[in-house]
This record gives structure tokens, C-alpha cells and sequence, in this order.
């Protein structure tokens, strides 16, 4: 009697038949107590393998050249791994798990939301805070800090006027202000954190860059982190469109005329460091005996902020469901956060796993974001049938990526 495949097999096979073998090994044998046993060393060798062999695709079907993920928990990175090369031209250099990355808008969440939020915390200024308290701009305007912070402010973007960037940013919001109600609809976009990266600074009396780098970067020894950094390190590269190869040099335009120093979009950094502020918040803002932010921060940081319904769910700053969150994959849980970046970065954090995955790419693919998407949300799926325990995994369906 024939037996029939079915064609979402077929495809995996394609796919992936390596990490289909290392993995049926790697499920199949028993864990063993000692962390050096022959038979963890082949698990180890496996999810290795599946992740690996995942990027290498993307990167022959040109989705990209290059990638660094990380895996990690509270405790530290489970897996780093870096395929492909830190440019676009054949004879680029291959890339390393410290290369650093324009991370494009994981800039919100690494930089302008937790300055914000520390802020708040110290009681200099309040979620529910009209804009026009520190923008006289907006007199009259019922946006408030909350309304940036969730995309809620009804605020679009634009391009900025090369000779007074800053003030045609907050002129030409200001300007709009009031064309939808605060609060009724989620539109994303990047002129609420160019706001709150400026807010910063008039709470604080510094910039965005030195406030995070005092306040974060170095107390959490991310030394590879910040903005506006030097070309001459290892730094990977980005299509900067009529610009050319970038590197060192923010891709968004916008954040470019700003000086490079901007709340959407600016910050460059490395997997090790980001995961190192990950694990902060996994730790209830603690790390390594150092507190960076109170408990109670970071839980409002990340609490669920129901919109539309709650067919959109975002928190203060960071996703959690909404059209933007293709990098949760299928196997997060309704607890988790992330975000993503233009330049093909993204985060995503899972608190009941314990659980974080990290991916930094040179991405090649600008139009055919679908597959992008799709490569994120495979990554995430994978790491977290591989990483998280999951009680279930002979029941996981391994991503699939089609062939073009």
C-alpha cells in the first residue's frame, strides 16, 4: 500500500534535513544529569544545527547575508550563534557574534522607553502627563505621555526639515494634533518616540544618549552600545537606499538629521549586550547584584494595555500582539514582549519560560516583507520549541520556509 507524505514534509525535508535529523536524535535521548555527558553534547550539537541551518536558508534566498541570534534566560545566553557576513559585497568579511548592529527601532525599547519610565519611576514626570506640560506646543491638546508611549496618540509621521529638524518634528505634530482623539486608535508611528527622546531631555536636563548610557549602558556593562558609533569597529553593515552601504551610520533618515541621536531610531549594539539588558528585565530590573530599575517599573513597563478590543495588546513602549509582532513566533506565551527593527532586528522575552531570543541581521530584503516576517517568527518558534522545555515538543511543527 503506497504511503502518502504530506507536502508540508516534503518541504521541511527540503528545508531543513539536517536539523531534522539532529533534532529526531536530540528528542529521542534521554537528558542526562551530567552537563558533560556524550549524549547533551549531541542535543546541544542539534538545536545547533536547526537553528543554523534556518539562517543559512534565509541567506540563499537572499533575505539576508548575514545573522546573529542569541538564546538566553535570566541566568545568561543559552546560544549565540553568527552565519553569513557583516556586508553586501563578495568579499565582505564573515560576521562574529559581537558585531554591532544599527538595531533601527529597538531604539524605543532599549533606549527611549526605559528613560522614560525610570523618570516616572523618580516621580519627575507622570504617564498621565499632558504633552503640553513639557511642550508648549501642544496647548489645548488632550495627548499625554501614555498616548506616545502606546502609539495611541493619533500622530503620523512625516519627513523632517533638514534645517530645523527638531523643530519641524514637534511643529508638524503639534500642527496635527487633535485630527484623531488621543486614545481611540493605535497608529504606530515614530514621531511619539522622536517626542519622548526629546522629553528626556527636558526632564533631565541631558540627551537621550548620555542619560541612557549613565543610567543603563555602563552600570550593565554594555559597552558596545550607544549611538553615533565608530565606522572603524565591527559594525555591521546596512542599505542605506540612495545613501549607499552604511555602516556606523544610522539607516532612518530621520534619526540621521537628528543627529543620530533619536528616541525611535539611532541606538547600535551588539546580541551580548542587548541580551545583558534583557536579562534586567527578567530579573525584575536587577542584574548581577545591581539594580537599574525597580520592580515596580519594569512591571508597568511591560503590563498589557488592551486597544481595539484587545485584538492589539501592546505595552509601554514594547509589543505584545498587534500586526507588528511576527517576531513572537507560535510558542510564546500571552506574557511576552518584544520588538522589532527596519534594519531586520528584533527582540522577543517570554517571563513564564524564562526565555529571550535576539536577532540581529544584515538584511538584504526591504519589499518582500512577508518572508521577513516570516523568518523572524521562525526563529522565535524555533528557539523556544528547542530552549524552553516545552512539555509538548513532539507536537511542534518545525518552521517551514518555502523556496521562491
Amino acid at each position: 500500500m503506497p504511503i502518502t507524505v504530506p507536502d508540508t514534509v516534503l518541504r521541511l525535508l527540503k528545508v531543513l534535513p539536517a536539523a531534522l535529523l539532529l533534532l529526531w536524535t536530540c528528542w529521542l535521548l534521554p537528558v542526562q544529569a551530567s552537563s558533560l555527558e556524550p549524549l547533551d553534547l549531541i542535543q546541544e550539537a542539534g538545536k545547533s544545527a536547526a537553528l543554523d541551518t534556518l539562517l543559512q536558508h534565509a541567506i540563499r534566498r537572499e533575505l539576508i547575508s548575514g545573522a546573529v541570534v542569541q538564546v538566553g534566560n535570566r541566568h545568561g545566553a543559552l546560544y549565540t550563534t553568527a552565519v553569513g557576513k557583516a556586508g553586501f559585497e563578495p568579499g565582505a568579511p564573515p560576521l562574529t557574534v559581537d558585531a554591532v548592529f544599527d538595531v533601527a527601532s529597538l531604539t524605543k525599547v532599549f533606549a527611549a522607553t526605559p528613560a522614560v519610565v525610570r523618570l516616572i519611576d523618580q516621580g519627575s514626570l507622570s504617564l498621565m502627563d499632558p504633552l503640553s506640560r513639557w511642550f508648549p506646543e501642544f496647548k489645548g491638546s488632550a495627548i499625554t505621555v501614555l498616548h506616545l508611549l502606546t502609539h495611541t496618540s493619533g500622530l503620523n509621521d512625516g519627513m523632517l526639515d533638514p534645517a530645523a529638524p527638531l523643530e519641524s518634528a514637534i511643529g508638524r505634530a503639534a500642527a496635527r494634533a487633535g485630527a484623531v482623539q488621543p486614545g481611540t486608535r493605535f497608529l504606530y508611528a515614530d514621531i511619539n518616540f522622536i517626542l519622548l527622546g526629546n522629553l528626556v531631555r527636558r526632564v533631565s536636563a541631558m540627551g537621550l544618549d548620555q542619560y541612557c548610557r549613565e543610567q543603563f549602558y555602563q552600570p550593565l556593562g554594555m559597552l558596545q552600545t550607544g549611538f553615533n558609533p565608530a565606522s572603524s569597529g565591527n559594525t555591521a553593515a546596512t542599505l542605506g537606499g540612495r545613501h549607499g552601504v552604511l555602516r556606523g551610520v544610522v539607516q532612518d533618515d530621520n534619526a540621521r538629521l537628528l543627529g543620530g541621536v533619536a528616541g525611535h531610531a539611532g541606538l547600535f549594539s551588539t546580541a551580548d549586550d542587548l541580551g545583558r539588558f534583557v536579562r534586567m528585565l527578567l530579573n525584575h530590573g536587577e542584574l548581577e547584584g545591581r539594580r537599574i530599575l525597580s520592580a515596580q517599573a519594569v512591571s508597568q513597563m511591560t503590563a498589557p494595555y488592551y486597544l481595539h478590543g484587545g485584538r492589539i495588546v501592546r505595552g509601554l513602549g514594547w509589543d505584545r500582539e498587534s500586526p507588528y509582532s511576527s517576531a513572537k513566533g507560535r510558542l510564546f506565551s500571552h506574557a511576552s514582549f518584544g520588538h522589532t527593527g527596519y534594519s531586520g532586528t528584533s527582540v522577543w522575552i517570554d517571563p513564564e519560560a524564562d526565555l529571550y531570543v535576539i536577532l540581529l541581521t544584515t538584511r538584504l530584503n526591504y519589499h518582500n516583507k512577508r518572508s521577513f516576517n516570516k523568518l523572524r517568527s521562525d526563529v522565535a518558534t524555533l528557539a523556544a520549541a528547542l530552549f524552553a522545555g516545552h512539555g509538548q515538543r513532539f507536537m511542534v511543527q518545525l518552521p517551514q520556509t518555502p523556496h521562491p
